[in-house]
């Protein structure tokens, strides 16, 4: 079995080396080229030039599995690959595309008689030792195909096949909406539990006990137990929390279909908060309780 990877960043350069360890052949491509060159040198990684090339070093039928950032470098692969790509070769999209996107892209793809796969991945930068949980959408044919590659990325019932074309993509989706929630109600436990100064309570000794049979232990809290071991205030740390999207579109699908979902989009809302340092919604909150109850107001610091 060999395939052709486009796009060998953090997952995608994981993925072919955990691909190489199970004896899969891998053809790599990289915008940069010294990427695709070092992962040749570390664990045979055949190096590519171009997309085109790595299409051509494939036997029928060719599986492309593009692991680019969603949105733009996507859709230029994409349209590029349906240029490269033969009839019952198989394109498939690892990146957290859009799955009105994939929706698309599998129809473009199938008016070439190009089997298009979109896979939710999730496992971030520790995928490589514990594997990756795969979400497929797309026809049963092509992930049959797929089968070897899958049983060597993914740990024992880490992937399967979830509906047709753009169903892969919803379920990661709706799977970082979670992601969401759980990061943020641990998050406000913690910072619930530092509050309380009168106990003194050790928020590293506390996040490791939670580890061991407690109802929320999680892989989240390993590595939040980690985080707190290293710098128990996490000093280090800007309270300032970026969002790559999927979140968003989750709750953008709750509105759609009138689903309730109150703690998803909450925890959406307090990422944007963190990054408010106007602070003008605030700063108005308090020029109305003082205008109507009289309260006082904190004068502003002067700017540095």
């Amino acid at each position: 079995m060999r395939i052709a990877i486009a796009g060998l960043g953090r997952m995608g350069g994981n993925m072919a080396r955990r691909l190489r360890r199970a004896g899969i052949g891998v053809v790599g491509w990289n915008r940069t080229r010294a990427v695709t060159d070092a992962l040749a040198a570390e664990c045979g990684v055949e190096p590519a030039a171009s997309l085109a090339e790595a299409v051509r070093r494939l036997r029928a039928p060719r599986v492309l599995w593009l692991m680019l950032p969603a949105g733009g470098a996507t859709e230029q692969a994409f349209g590029e690959a349906l240029g490269l790509l033969e009839a019952g070769d198989v394109l498939v999209d690892g990146a957290n595309s859009d799955y009105r996107d994939s929706q698309r892209r599998a129809q473009e793809a199938a008016a070439r008689d190009i089997r298009f796969v979109d896979c939710g991945t999730s496992g971030g930068i520790w995928g490589l030792e514990a594997g990756y949980c795969l979400m497929l959408g797309g026809e049963a044919e092509a992930v049959q195909i797929l089968r070897p590659v899958l049983d060597a990325l993914a740990p024992p019932k880490g992937w399967a096949h979830v509906g047709p074309a753009g169903a892969g993509h919803y379920v990661k989706m709706i799977h970082n909406g979670i992601e969401y929630g759980m990061m943020q109600a641990l998050a406000e436990g913690l910072a619930l539990l530092r509050a309380k100064e009168t106990f003194g309570i050790d928020l590293a000794q506390v996040a490791e006990l939670w580890r061991h049979g407690s109802v929320v232990r999680s892989w989240l809290l390993d590595l939040t137990a980690e985080a707190l071991a290293r710098d128990p205030d996490l000093r280090g740390v800007a309270p300032w929390v970026e969002d790559s999207g999927e979140g968003r579109w989750t709750v953008r699908e709750a509105v759609d279909l009138a689903v309730p979902a109150p703690v998803i989009t909450l925890s959406l809302m307090a990422r944007f908060q963190s990054r408010d340092e106007d602070g003008f919604a605030a700063r108005a909150l308090a020029a109305m309780r003082n205008a109507f109850g009289g309260h006082r107001i904190r004068a502003a610091e002067a700017p540095r």
